[in-house]
């Protein structure tokens, strides 16, 4: 994960679940890239959701051109506690996909 947001989402724990799984290096990969995938889409929802149209626009913008300043700057400015809310989303998420490999890996 290489995102504006990697500071304050840790995913190594589900990973670590994903290494107990019995599957081929291709599978663990492709997996790892949905999680990754799922927490990107995850949090873009949790943040648009509060935003307002044209807001939503700006920051769209930001994280096209992926400058992380001004996507925190704008976000901070519009957003009360959003760092909070990003964690929040991202163990969220986190706690839900662990409990699917893990029921996955005993089935």
């Amino acid at each position: 994960m290489k995102s504006w947001y990697a500071h304050l989402v840790e995913i190594e724990s589900i990973m670590v679940e994903l290494e107990r799984m019995n599957l081929s290096k291709e599978e663990k990969l492709h997996l790892a890239q949905l999680i990754d995938s799922s927490l990107h889409h995850t949090i873009l929802d949790a943040i648009l959701s509060q935003l307002s149209e044209e807001d939503k626009k700006i920051f769209l913008q930001h994280v096209n051109h992926d400058n992380h300043d001004k996507i925190w700057q704008f976000l901070n400015e519009k957003i009360d506690g959003i760092e909070d809310k990003i964690k929040k989303t991202a163990e969220d998420l986190k706690k839900e996909l662990t409990k699917d490999i893990t029921k996955a890996r005993h089935q």
